[in-house]
């Protein structure tokens, strides 16, 4: 080709791309610039400002240019490059963060707040099919997503986890870089520019000159990502805290990359939380005489009111203040479950009655009421919340938040599983729904990676002291998640638990603690490997005239007949995998050894539950201890249980 038709290619590619262009400049928005979508009202405009969480717990909105704009060239998966700049403000309070996006739908069908940011719903994340391009400026760390920490740049692609992060900040220069935090309130500025494949963000403080150096640089094909048109703009959403992220100002061009100049960065409004000022001058002292008259007045009053009140009034607990951010008010929980209507009631436990509910934006929730009268139901209220309301893993409930009602109820509320308890899918099911091999199997290998994390995974051991059938829950997508921390007992990894009151259920409990009362790992190790001989083989650990399940599968183990041992209904309903079951049955056993020291921790449990071979492959830096798998293999594991109750009539702990 010669230079004569080149130039007449790159003179009519231009002809096309100017044909399509695309600038839009905003200094300040009007109701008619933009369109808005949302959940709980998420965005508005507010004195010409694009804002974002305002006042609602659990919010999602977007705000995108109205209607959709050119992405590629004609009949070509060529796309055009772009450039945004816009300057944002993100307040201390508010929620998870913002996003600058290009979707291919106005709305968004499935509520998708919280870490989701409005972007995508849980049901489709990573999915190719979603078809969105995002830029993240997120501030809380979410372990299940990935991020870095809790003030970070991301660059997204049809996911909420970021093919590339940095934390927030710039170069002042080629060697400088300064950190900053995304909200305090600050006006800063970003860049974000896209050509030739590379996809380039950039930031600074609102006023400074644009830093040579981008924060975040990323070679991406967008061109299976982008449809033809797109829907250009902002999305952001909220958890259980409220308060407000701003756009104040916006460009966007596919063909000038300079129209960002054009943007105004002087004179704009501040958003800073107001800082406490210390005066020194002779006036402030000749009046803080005076001042301190008043307020010796106005104290004395108020104290002689607080004194008349004392005994009315319910003292506020200490973990009260850490987690005041979750609470829920019991106005709103009323309404969720219809006045804790009767037929609202999905489970009775022995605390107290579990409602299904659902608070006005169709967020569905399980409502556990608590009575006040249960000193036991008091110590499980307060011990889920300074657990579970810390915790998040995606092998655990989330606790959405709580509630204390004077003189009433001690109320939780929980994420809603739809398909109940993991005990209801194995013991209360027919042939034709009892849950397959294969998914009994995929469950327990959740329920360990949730254990795993509260052993290991946390600043603080986390031990559960009551892992049970009846406490593993499935949500829609039959994903295990493990539930109940009523009776769970956080400290820190160099301590050893003291306390030594025995708690727990009769058939899990850990042979040590009905001596000691002391809890360990160990324990929950113990407990779980009972909760997979029961999954495996459909019995309970204790049933009415029949021997304990430990025992009776024990004695299969040394007679070489342990595969005889799975559940019935499970060769009934297709075939087992005979060698893979036996294998974990054969862990299951190891783990409810009677001696503690026998046992694995949950690091090699969950490395065994993942080997598909009988080797451990030791060059992926895991140190599994070979001998746990020369006994699963050789049947040498030797123990009694002579010495064990396993009498019906004991009552340990809860017993729930």
């Amino acid at each position: 080709m010669n230079k004569h038709l080149l130039l007449c290619l790159s003179t009519t590619i231009l002809a096309i791309q100017l044909t399509y262009a695309v600038d839009l400049l905003f200094n300040g928005f009007t109701s008619s610039d933009l369109s808005f979508y949302g959940y709980n009202g998420g965005a508005a405009i507010e004195s010409r400002i694009i804002t974002f969480n305002n006042t609602r717990r659990f919010s999602f909105g977007r705000a995108l240019y109205p209607s959709k704009i050119p992405t590629k060239l004609p009949n070509s998966s060529l796309v055009f490059p772009f450039s945004a700049s816009f300057i944002l403000s993100m307040e201390p309070t508010a929620g998870n963060g913002v996003v600058f996006c290009f979707v291919p739908h106005e709305g968004i069908e499935v509520s998708s707040s919280g870490e989701y940011l409005g972007l995508i719903n849980p049901t489709n994340n990573g999915n190719p099919n979603n078809h969105v391009f995002g830029v993240e400026f997120d501030v809380y760390k979410d372990p299940t997503t990935g991020d870095i920490n809790d003030s970070h740049v991301g660059i997204d692609v049809n996911s909420v986890i970021s093919v590339r992060a940095h934390e927030a900040g710039y170069w002042a220069n080629d060697k400088s870089f300064k950190k900053l935090m995304l909200n305090n309130g600050k006006n800063y500025q970003v860049w974000i520019d896209y050509v030739d494949g590379t996809v380039n963000v950039t930031m600074a403080p609102v006023g400074k000159k644009r830093p040579s150096r981008p924060l975040l640089i990323a070679r991406l094909n967008l061109s299976d990502v982008l449809e033809d048109d797109m829907y250009v703009g902002f999305t952001a959403a909220g958890g259980a805290m409220v308060g407000s992220h701003r756009i104040l100002g916006w460009s966007f061009s596919n063909t000038n990359f300079s129209l960002s100049k054009g943007l105004i960065t002087k004179g704009l409004p501040n958003f800073e939380p107001p800082k406490t000022l210390i005066h020194k001058t002779r006036g402030f002292i000749e009046s803080f005489s005076a001042t301190m008259l008043f307020f010796v007045i106005i104290y004395s009053i108020v104290a002689f009111l607080l004194i008349r009140r004392k005994k009315r009034m319910e003292k506020m607990e200490d973990w009260e203040l850490d987690y005041w951010p979750h609470r829920i008010s019991y106005q709103e929980i009323e309404s969720a479950t219809n006045n804790f209507s009767e037929e609202n009631v999905i489970d009775i436990g022995g605390n107290g009655k579990v409602y299904k509910g659902e608070f006005s934006g169709g967020l569905v929730v399980a409502v556990k009421r608590i009575s006040r009268e249960s000193s036991e139901g008091i110590r499980a209220f307060s011990a889920e919340i300074s657990s579970l309301g810390r915790l998040k893993h995606r092998n655990l409930v989330g606790l959405r938040g709580w509630c204390k009602k004077e003189k009433g109820s001690l109320i939780l509320v929980y994420d809603y599983m739809e398909n109940g308890s993991l005990d209801k899918r194995v013991f209360e099911c027919d042939e034709n729904t009892t849950l397959s091999c294969e998914d009994r199997i995929r469950i327990l290998k959740e329920v360990a990676s949730g254990i795993l994390y509260l052993h290991y995974g946390w600043e603080s051991k986390v031990l559960h002291r009551d892992i049970k059938a009846s406490n593993v829950l499935l949500d829609k997508q039959m994903n295990a998640k493990l539930g109940d921390f009523g009776l769970a007992r956080m400290h820190d990894h160099d301590k050893v638990n003291n306390t030594t009151l025995v708690v727990g259920t009769v058939g899990y409990l850990a042979p040590e603690v009905a001596k000691t009362g002391r809890a360990s790992t160990q324990t929950d190790v113990f407990s779980y490997g009972v909760l997979i001989l029961e999954v495996i083989s459909g019995r309970r650990p204790i049933e009415q005239g029949k021997q304990p399940l430990v025992e009776w599968l024990w004695e299969l183990y040394r007679k070489g007949e342990l595969v005889s041992g799975v559940d019935p209904r499970l060769r009934a309903i297709g075939e087992v995998d005979e060698e893979k079951v036996e294998r974990v049955l054969h862990l299951g056993i190891l783990c409810a050894h009677p001696d503690p020291k026998s046992r694995p921790t949950m690091r090699q449990v969950v490395k065994l539950l993942e080997e598909e071979k009988s080797e451990v492959d030791e060059s992926e830096g895991e140190d599994v201890d070979m001998y746990i798998l020369e006994k699963m293999k050789a049947k040498e594991i030797r123990c009694s249980f002579a010495s064990i109750s396993w009498s019906n009539s004991i009552v340990i702990g809860t017993g729930r």
